[in-house]
C-alpha cells in the first residue's frame, strides 16, 4: 500500500561522504521523502552522487538551487568553512534546516543562520546524533539528580599521517579550514557533555601542540568552566599507535561518585558496569525524527535545534581563539555576542 503521509521534498547541499554514506540512504529508506535536487561545488562529487542515487536535478551553486526548486527541507552537509549564507537564505524562504556539525567556523556566520531561523520560525536541528543513542540517554538519566564536579573526555590515536597524493589539497588537511579533531569531534564532546549533565559552558581555554612536520596538531586540550562552577577537560592526543587499554571516552565526576561512558559500549558507575549497549543507528533515528517533524510541523521529538547547537559550537570556537591568544581564558557569552567573531 502506498504511504498516506504527506510527502517531504528535500534538497541536499553538499555531496561528500556523510551525505553519501548516511543522510541520502537514510532518507531514501523513509516513506514519502523525495530528494528533488543536490548541490556541490565539486563537480565530480556532484556527478557521482547524482549517478549513484539517480538524482537528475543538480547544481553547483546553493542559491541557484534555492531559487529554482520547491523544497520543504534543506540538508546542509557542506564543511564548516564553506558555510556562508545559503542556510540563512533557505530559512528566510521558509525551508526547514538540518545542519551537519560543525555549523560554521565563525560565530558571525552561525548567528546569521540562527537569526534567520528564529525570525522565520522554521524547524531546525544540528546533527549531534549521539543524543539519540540510548547509551547517552541512559547516562543523562543517571546524572539528572547528581551534583556535577568535573567531566573528562579523551581521544587517543596514532601520529597524523601525510595526506594521500590525490588528497593533498583536501580541506581536511588544512587547519584553517578543518580545525582538526578539536573542532570536528570537540563539538561532539562538548555537546554530549552538555546533554548528559544539563550544564552550559561559561568559560573556555585551550592549548595546541603543533609541529611543522605534521599537518594536524599532535595534541590539543580544552579546559571549560560550566555554569554551576564544575570543570571539564577535553583532550585529543595523536601520538601513539599502542593500545592504551580499556579507557572510557567520558568520565563524569559528581559529589559522591563517578560515571564512565566507554565509547558506544557500556556505562560503569563507580567501577561497576550498569549498562551494556545494543546496536543502534543514531544517524537514521535523527533523520527519521527530523523528517517526521517537518511532515507534521511538530518538532517536540527533536533533541536540539539550531539555537541550542550554538552553545556546543561556541565553546570550541572560543577555545580555538584562546589557543591563538596563548591560552587566554575566554568568556563564552561575550564571545558569542562579539560582532568580530
Amino acid at each position: 500500500m502506498a504511504s498516506t503521509k504527506p510527502g517531504v521534498r528535500v534538497a541536499i547541499y553538499g555531496c561528500g561522504s556523510w551525505a553519501n554514506r548516511t543522510h541520502i540512504p537514510n532518507l531514501l529508506k523513509l516513506g514519502g521523502v523525495e530528494i528533488v535536487a543536490i548541490c556541490d561545488a565539486n563537480l565530480p562529487a556532484l556527478q557521482s552522487t547524482a549517478e549513484r542515487f539517480n538524482i537528475s536535478r543538480t547544481y553547483q551553486d546553493g542559491h541557484e538551487m534555492l531559487d529554482n526548486e520547491e523544497i520543504d527541507a534543506l540538508y546542509s552537509v557542506v564543511p564548516a568553512y564553506a558555510r556562508t549564507d545559503v542556510e540563512a537564505t533557505a530559512a528566510a524562504k521558509g525551508v526547514h534546516l538540518f545542519s551537519e556539525k560543525p555549523q560554521a567556523l565563525t560565530m558571525q556566520v552561525a548567528r546569521k543562520i540562527d537569526n534567520a531561523i528564529r525570525q522565520s520560525g522554521v524547524i531546525s536541528t544540528v546533527c549531534f546524533r549521539e543524543r539519540y543513542r540510548p547509551i547517552f540517554q541512559e547516562a543523562r538519566k543517571r546524572l539528572e539528580d547528581k551534583q556535577i564536579v568535573h567531566v573528562r573526555f579523551q581521544s587517543i590515536s596514532g601520529l597524523p599521517t601525510p595526506p594521500p597524493e590525490d588528497q593533498q589539497d583536501s580541506w581536511w588537511f588544512h587547519m584553517d579550514k578543518s580545525g582538526g579533531q578539536a573542532l570536528d569531534w570537540g563539538v561532539h564532546a562538548t555537546d554530549y557533555a552538555r546533554f548528559m549533565t544539563g550544564l552550559d559552558v561559561v568559560r573556555a581555554q585551550a592549548f595546541y601542540c603543533e609541529r611543522p612536520s605534521y599537518h594536524n596538531p599532535l595534541s590539543s586540550v580544552f579546559n571549560y568552566c560550566f555554569s554551576n562552577g564544575a570543570t571539564m577537560n577535553i583532550t585529543f592526543v595523536s601520538a601513539t599507535p599502542a593500545d592504551v587499554g580499556d579507557e572510557p571516552w567520558f568520565t563524569i565526576f559528581y559529589e559522591g561518585g563517578h560515571l564512565a561512558v566507554y565509547r558506544y559500549d557500556r556505562i560503569d558507575v563507580n567501577g561497576e558496569t550498569v549498562y551494556q549497549a545494543e546496536e543502534f543507528d543514531p544517524w537514521f533515528e535523527q533523520d527519521r525524527v527530523f523528517i517526521e517533524a517537518v511532515r507534521t510541523g511538530d518538532s517536540s521529538d527533536l533533541l536540539n535545534d539550531y539555537h541550542d547547537g550554538l552553545f556546543s559550537l561556541a565553546p570550541v570556537l572560543a577555545g580555538w581563539e584562546s589557543a591563538r591568544r596563548n591560552g587566554e581564558c575566554v568568556d563564552v557569552a561575550a564571545f558569542m555576542a562579539d560582532e568580530t567573531q
